[in-house]
């Protein structure tokens, strides 16, 4: 592992049940970047997070976390380090209030009020639609939920799955611009299926095919590769 990389997948291997998901699956995620995983649908981008976090485990492989190995680890202990998720489809509890869903997220009790100026500033729809369950929110509404959850503690290293899925431009606009403001402060690992949006926020990229690493590099490289993206994006 290198100084630069608060993060480093080395040749994971998960199966889910019989089925062997990530064949040889490798990732490196510089400090203070953001960094894509690109690839179709099924090609195991999704399971690689969960892999990560701990919540669908590798059998073999390595995965580093600041320099020390976290495989084994249960998915909270994964998270008590530093490692926020935003999973698929936003998850977020439709039952509960903005305000309730974000205290959850809570590790310390002051966790949301250190933070709520930051999110607030990101999301000024979350302060105005605070105390509304969640449940009432647009699609778009409850995907910045998401985000905002996973920013109440403190993270170093934040996993979000596919943010844009389901959003208007008008939204994706504004998505993008809240990941890039809070990429300053934290490094991101994003999954994304909007070719577009990746391409315009990521410093990094990873492209998964059938379960493997096939490609990584710089993005403005991977932009410049029609043949590449072509191949493993089928994108124009």
């Amino acid at each position: 592992m290198t100084d630069d990389n608060i993060l480093e997948v080395r040749d994971i291997h998960t199966f889910i049940g019989q089925f062997h998901i990530l064949e040889g699956v490798s990732v490196s995620v510089p400090k203070g970047s953001i960094t894509v995983l690109l690839g179709r649908n099924g090609a195991g981008k999704t399971t690689t997070l969960r892999s990560i976090l701990g919540l669908t485990p590798p059998r073999t492989g390595t995965i580093l976390f600041n320099g020390t190995p976290i495989n084994g680890r249960r998915a909270f202990a994964v998270a008590k380090l530093g490692i926020g998720y935003v999973p698929e489809h936003r998850a977020v509890f439709k039952d509960l209030t903005v305000r309730e869903n974000l205290q959850i997220a809570q590790r310390d009790r002051a966790d949301l009020e250190r933070k709520a100026d930051f999110i607030f500033e990101l999301f000024p729809d979350l302060k105005r639609l605070y105390q509304l369950s969640a449940g009432n929110l647009s699609g778009g509404q409850q995907q910045m939920l998401a985000v905002a959850r996973a920013l109440v503690p403190e993270n170093q290293l934040l996993l979000i799955d596919e943010p844009s899925e389901g959003l208007a431009p008008v939204l994706i606009e504004q998505l993008m611009h809240a990941i890039r403001t809070l990429a300053a402060r934290t490094t991101v690992l994003l999954v994304e299926q909007n070719f577009r949006m990746a391409s315009q926020l990521a410093d990094r990229y990873t492209i998964i095919d059938d379960g493997q690493t096939v490609a990584s590099g710089s993005m403005p490289d991977l932009v410049r590769d029609d043949a590449l993206i072509q191949r493993y994006l089928g994108v124009a």
